[in-house]
């Protein structure tokens, strides 16, 4: 592996390991703030506005000044979020740190992608599925270890270890991002979304891949422990399967789409993924259901990373531009998606809602041939 690579892919997975610390701190910040589950839900929400609002902006950085010197900013300014957010007083102080959180978040989110991109043009090999399999890998790490220093620690205590992690990561990984400055002859990005439909129409793709993902990651647990009647402790495992096979197809995400291309790759994901909802939906007992969800999890794992990389190579179109239309559209999935299907539930059955999911998945599958702009010449080295 390559110095680049390796950098970009630490990047990957010290914003997953930023995450995943985040994650179990919703509860704690319950009981500390006094607040329930409605009130939490703000504070979630605060998270994904601030993605969303900040993202075109260091989208047109990255595609300024390059994506090396937007991630290192962005980086740097999310190192301490976890800091503000255990030293925030109060409801409206935790939520203000949160929205800067979720903002610094996604402006590096956006700008590791553009690096990868970057990356991917170098060695003219795909390299986005094994980054975002890093990003899975230190969202487990994350989550799992960050929960027990909560425990022991408390608030601070976690947000001290996590930074720290993160900031020996980021000076290790920063001098060996790869260098992608424009060219000297390249307009500058204007600060507005862009006129040409590509990036939006693979925006499209990304919602429709991420909607899935994000219903599994909400509602599958609701789903066996109701319509189902699988205990507590089986009803985890509805996500957990669908998530550790897409951490193993991220990983194999590369060479499959290598070897196949990235079209192609696409429509076999996509396919995939459909039947692994279409047997959670009309599953007869909890463990059809999770190997169902598990199924989902090897078609879902791709279809994201192949639209950001699709996204980052668009033809006249600065990488910066592209991946932030695409990022901020696709990850408003997950997080519209929860309060759209709990909705929903109360008038249909959720497994009527994962077989209508199914079929959205006809769109990245109608869409495939957008995913063109990921490939690359299969005769070049490494």
């Amino acid at each position: 592996m390559s110095s680049e690579r390796a950098a970009v892919s630490a990047l990957f997975l010290l914003n997953g390991l930023l995450v995943g610390g985040w994650s179990p701190r919703i509860p704690a910040l319950m009981e500390r703030l006094g607040i329930a589950e409605s009130r939490a839900g703000l504070l979630v929400l605060c998270l994904g506005l601030g993605s969303i609002t900040v993202m075109p902006l260091f989208g047109a950085m990255t595609a300024r000044a390059g994506s090396r010197s937007a991630v290192w900013l962005a980086a740097w300014l999310t190192a301490p979020s976890l800091l503000w957010i255990s030293l925030a007083p109060g409801f409206w102080s935790v939520a203000a740190a949160v929205f800067l959180f979720g903002g610094t978040m996604g402006g590096m989110d956006v700008a590791m992608n553009a690096n990868a991109v970057a990356v991917e043009r170098s060695r003219a090999r795909a390299i986005m599925s094994s980054c975002h399999g890093f990003w899975s890998l230190g969202g487990v790490i994350g989550a799992g270890l960050g929960g027990i220093v909560l425990e022991l620690a408390g608030e601070l205590g976690q947000g001290l270890v996590v930074t720290a992690v993160f900031a020996a990561g980021l000076v290790w990984a920063g001098p060996r991002l790869l260098r992608d400055p424009p060219a000297p002859d390249q307009p500058r990005a204007p600060l507005r979304l862009p006129r040409s439909p590509l990036p939006f129409l693979l925006g499209i793709v990304a919602l429709a891949s991420m909607i899935p993902e994000g219903a599994i990651l909400d509602w599958a647990a609701v789903y066996l422990q109701k319509e189902m009647g699988a205990p507590l402790s089986v009803a985890g495992w509805g996500f957990a399967g669908c998530a550790a096979t897409m951490a193993v197809l991220r990983f194999a995400g590369d060479g499959l789409r290598n070897c196949f291309g990235a079209v192609r790759t696409m429509r076999i994901s996509a396919l995939t993924a459909m039947s692994g909802l279409a047997v959670a939906g009309f599953a007869p007992s909890a463990g059809v259901a999770i190997a169902g969800f598990a199924l989902a999890g090897i078609g879902i794992a791709n279809l994201m990373p192949i639209a950001l990389s699709a996204a980052g190579n668009l033809p006249g179109m600065a990488a910066g531009v592209g991946l932030s239309v695409v990022t901020m559209m696709g990850y408003s999935g997950i997080l519209l998606a929860p309060a759209a299907i709990g909705w929903l539930a109360e008038s249909f059955s959720l497994g009527a809602i994962y077989l209508g999911l199914a079929l959205l998945l006809l769109v990245p599958l109608a869409m495939s041939r957008l995913a063109a702009a990921a490939d690359f010449g299969s005769d070049t080295a490494p």
